[in-house]
């Protein structure tokens, strides 16, 4: 009994020191846990969304949650109970990642297996089930993700033989698509955190965490220098001219970086001359709702459809969720309630 409390403090540590506490989660207790997975995807794999139109969205990551117990005679003679969710593969194929973690404890019993799990997970994964890109989705839940996911899992695995440890995180007042969108910009904007960076303008190393990135064209300044440059552009009115310093470069600064940087003054000087100089110009607009984003978005007269030009993001006006056709609007439906 005390070489299985060892081997488990020992495994336990180990996930910690390999994991920061947004990847790995345990509760006092320290035998259960949860591990939050993200899938490197290979380069310029796409998510394809085809309906309402089809859209091609390039992302580079995908989430997974492992969740852990760990009975008091593992590893010795028990394996990890555990669940594995997921919002954007099935309830079939999630059952065949479940047995390949049966399989892969049975070549392993008597040894720590958290691990050898978390690797075939995050790096596996697409092969062991045949995805690729491009990965077609439906931007809602309550709707099928689409004829070549429900192929896979009909080769996979029969029909209602569903492993109660696999868990599909969807409801019906889930936008998948925007989840995973906002899912792959946090994941990007941590490895960018990481990394270091000369800034085109002071010309200092600093880490990404200190310096603003241009979407569009990648060029990178530190925060300090960006800051100074969008608050005078902001003071002279200047608000359609917070782009890229870099001479002859037409990228531009999302209000969302510029909120970032600024003060809350600053922001709602800069907010309501962009949304002015906006509607002179435009005969609709309205805000992208992806937090990460809030590009201003021209729409087309009576149309309830809006398409972000910034993240690609496809929305109902109304209800400002994914774009849903002639499926009941909340938003509409709130109304005729009142």
């Amino acid at each position: 009994m005390s070489d299985n409390h060892e081997a488990q403090k020992d495994e336990l540590l180990a996930l910690s020191s390999i994991y920061d506490e947004d990847e790995f989660r345990r509760t006092e207790s320290g035998r259960e846990g949860e591990i939050h997975l993200c899938l490197e995807l290979p380069s310029d794999f796409k998510l394809i969304v085809k309906e309402p139109t089809c859209v091609g969205y390039g992302i580079s990551f995908l989430p997974s949650i492992l969740s852990f117990y760990l009975p008091v005679d593992y590893p010795s003679s028990s394996a990890p109970v555990f669940t594995l969710s997921s919002k954007w593969l099935t309830g079939e194929l999630i059952t065949t990642l479940c047995k390949r973690l049966d399989e892969l404890w049975e070549a392993n019993k008597g040894n720590v297996v958290l691990f050898t799990w978390i690797q075939f997970l995050k790096e596996e994964t697409l092969e062991f089930l045949g995805i690729h890109s491009p990965l077609e989705i439906q931007s809602t839940a309550g709707q099928s993700q689409g004829e070549s996911i429900q192929k896979l899992a009909a080769e996979k695995s029969k029909p209602h033989e569903l492993d109660p440890r696999a868990v599909q995180e969807v409801n019906p007042h889930t936008d998948i698509l925007s989840h995973l969108l906002d899912f792959d910009e946090a994941q990007k904007q941590k490895v960018f955190d990481g990394k270091v960076f000369c800034c085109g303008i002071c010309f200092s190393e600093k880490l990404g965490s200190n310096c603003l990135l241009f979407k569009e064209c990648q060029h990178v300044y530190c925060k300090a220098c960006m800051k100074e440059y969008f608050e005078i552009q902001i003071r002279d009115g200047k608000v359609q001219f917070l782009d890229c310093p870099e001479p002859e470069c037409t990228s531009i600064a999302t209000p969302a970086q510029v909120k970032l940087l600024v003060g809350e003054e600053e922001f709602a000087r800069y907010d309501r001359l962009l949304l002015q100089s906006s509607l002179d110009r435009m005969e609709d607009v309205v805000y992208c709702p992806r937090k990460s984003c809030c590009t201003p978005v021209m729409v087309e007269h009576e149309s309830t459809m809006g398409i972000c030009p910034s993240c690609r993001y496809a929305f109902c006006t109304l209800c400002k969720r994914g774009y849903h056709a002639l499926s009941q609007c909340i938003a509409t439906a709130e109304r005729q309630r009142l």
